[in-house]
């Protein structure tokens, strides 16, 4: 009985008595099954049992979905102004707060594309053995010539004043380091905007301008260069 099988091994709290009567013993232990059956289907939810004994219609693929299993939520593709909306409210560690951080201050003027190109760059960062291995050794890093985002060492202050700003820039930063494609920068680690002009814009390769920033990756050496 297929539906017996479904209940994942329900079993009835039954007993079947022995006889010396073989057509005794068959009879009882039909009984016994049919009311297995019974407690099984018992089990069983009602989506699944309809789902089981509808007749799927002429050409549509039909896809069963168990009732008591949830996929995970993963990011999109595409991150949207929309899906971000339909997020809880973010949290996390001190990685989240400075990623989240420094799309606020960097970035909050920017649309979802413009923010989420920054999360690339930093995260680009710390997958690159030349930057800190962490979002804040990244966010924070600094040498002779000054920090590497402004934000962190421009003498402003770093309140939040502006928390629905905040708010859009932490859902970006959740999604970002929870795994959302880095699409859109072809890798980029470096960035500017169009009020400044760095000297080391010109040794890099420049990979896209979304929104008020220019993007830059290191140019690709061969083994003989």
């Amino acid at each position: 009985m297929i539906l017996l099988a479904l209940a994942s091994g329900s079993r009835a709290d039954t007993t079947v008595s022995q006889s010396n009567d073989p057509s005794e013993i068959a009879e009882q232990g039909l009984m016994a099954l049919l009311f297995q059956e019974r407690v099984a289907l018992e089990d069983v939810p009602a989506a699944r049992v309809e789902a089981l004994t509808t007749v799927p219609k002429a050409g549509a693929a039909q896809k069963v979905v168990w009732p008591w299993t949830r996929a995970k939520d993963t990011p999109p593709a595409k991150i949207t102004a929309a899906w971000l909306a339909s997020q809880p409210a973010p949290k996390g560690d001190a990685q989240f707060q400075c990623l989240a951080n420094t799309l606020y201050h960097e970035a909050r003027g920017e649309g979802v594309a413009g923010q989420v190109a920054v999360a690339e760059v930093v995260l680009n960062r710390v997958d690159d053995p030349r930057f800190p291995r962490s979002v804040c050794g990244v966010v924070h890093q600094s040498n002779s010539r000054g920090c590497q985002f402004s934000w962190t060492c421009d003498g402003r202050s770093d309140r939040i004043r502006d928390r629905k700003a905040w708010d859009r820039s932490a859902r970006i930063a959740r999604a970002m380091l929870d795994g959302a494609p880095r699409g859109l920068t072809g890798g980029a680690t470096f960035f500017h905007t169009p009020a400044v002009h760095p000297s080391w814009a010109r040794r890099f390769e420049k990979t896209v301008r979304i929104g008020g920033h220019t993007f830059y990756r290191r140019p690709l050496q061969t083994a003989g260069g």
